[in-house]
């Protein structure tokens, strides 16, 4: 930790409420445990689980900052004496438990990855947040193989635009569901092969016209509501639900007759409360099988707009407009 300064600038939570309770503070620089590097962060993502930390609904896990900011990108100032793998001097980007609208935020090495060739530090700090979701959630929890058809509700978020990518990349087809023409054009554009204006046309008849009336093998929910009902009337046979969020609530009232007569499988996970360890197996497949896409150019991050880490309050005020299309992010400095 030497040459460090003792303070650093960070984004403060006056309470919980609305945007304008975000306002910059300045603190200690915190100290990496041993398993841990520290990150001189220059840019950091700005993601709907920290909208909803900021309103009180998402408090961090045991142990973690409760600073908010989920994934960032830097360079690397001091690591702890049990890691390996990682010097200072070296760009990383990170999943991090919390801490990332800060100059200085610890993360745990496993939770790092280099930038993937020829992206910014920029990019890469738009990436680590929807890749290790995506991965887990789409490829492992619900099995996505080549030759399937995905429906990816909320298609120009950052979740969205990375699971369409992702999906195209190893071999799927995609439906995506979005808000507007404009965003249904985007999503087609970075390789959707059909995209649904919710607004304008109902999702379920246009799946099943879509699909012959066989539906779709996977699905990547983050609405809820009554979205889930709506979900189990597009899945196929043996087909998967996966769900993230609930922006329209978790609370419903479902027939789920439809799970034991197609053989389905309802399943989701929040990444932040993952375990490290599993983390640290993600981390290790996205280096594997997804950094060479990005290399290729075969993927890309989105970037909509970047704010300076002074005006967070203003990002995420962008956010829960919902008129953003791909990554919202702050320059740290």
């Amino acid at each position: 930790m030497t040459n460090l300064p003792a303070t650093m600038r960070y984004v403060a939570m006056r309470e919980p409420g609305p945007p304008d309770v975000l306002a910059i503070a300045e603190g200690p620089v915190p100290q990496p445990g041993p398993s841990d590097v520290l990150i001189r962060v220059r840019h950091a993502g700005v993601n709907r689980p920290d909208c909803i930390q900021r309103a009180g609904h998402y408090p961090p896990p045991p142990g973690a900052s409760p600073i908010i900011g989920l994934e960032v990108a830097g360079t690397v100032v001091a690591i702890g004496a049990n890691v390996v793998g990682w010097d200072v001097g070296d760009e990383v980007c990170a999943l991090t438990p919390g801490g990332g609208y800060a100059e200085y935020c610890v993360a745990p090495a496993g939770h790092c990855l280099p930038l993937p060739s020829g992206l910014s530090l920029l990019e890469a700090a738009s990436i680590p947040e929807n890749a290790f979701t995506v991965w887990h959630n789409v490829f492992e929890r619900g099995k996505l193989a080549a030759g399937e058809t995905i429906l990816v509700h909320g298609g120009t978020s950052g979740i969205g635009y990375t699971a369409i990518q992702y999906a195209k990349a190893f071999g799927a087809r995609v439906i995506a569901t979005v808000g507007s023409d404009d965003k249904a054009a985007f999503c087609r554009k970075i390789g959707a092969d059909h995209a649904i204006n919710y607004k304008t046309h109902d999702f379920v008849a246009e799946v099943a016209t879509l699909t012959n009336k066989r539906g779709v093998e996977v699905i990547l929910d983050m609405v809820g509501g009554d979205y889930i009902a709506r979900n189990l009337r597009c899945i196929a046979l043996e087909g998967r639900l996966v769900i993230i969020a609930f922006l329209h609530g978790s609370r419903v009232e479902v027939d789920w007759m439809p799970i034991m007569l197609k053989r389905l499988t309802v399943t989701g996970s929040t990444m932040r409360a993952s375990p490290v360890e599993r983390k640290v197996a993600i981390a290790a497949a996205l280096r594997e099988r997804v950094w060479p896409l990005y290399a290729s150019g075969r993927v890309m991050p989105v970037i909509h707009r970047v704010f300076p880490l002074a005006d967070a309050a203003a990002a995420h005020a962008l956010m829960e407009s919902s008129q953003h299309v791909g990554k919202i992010m702050l320059d740290v400095g």
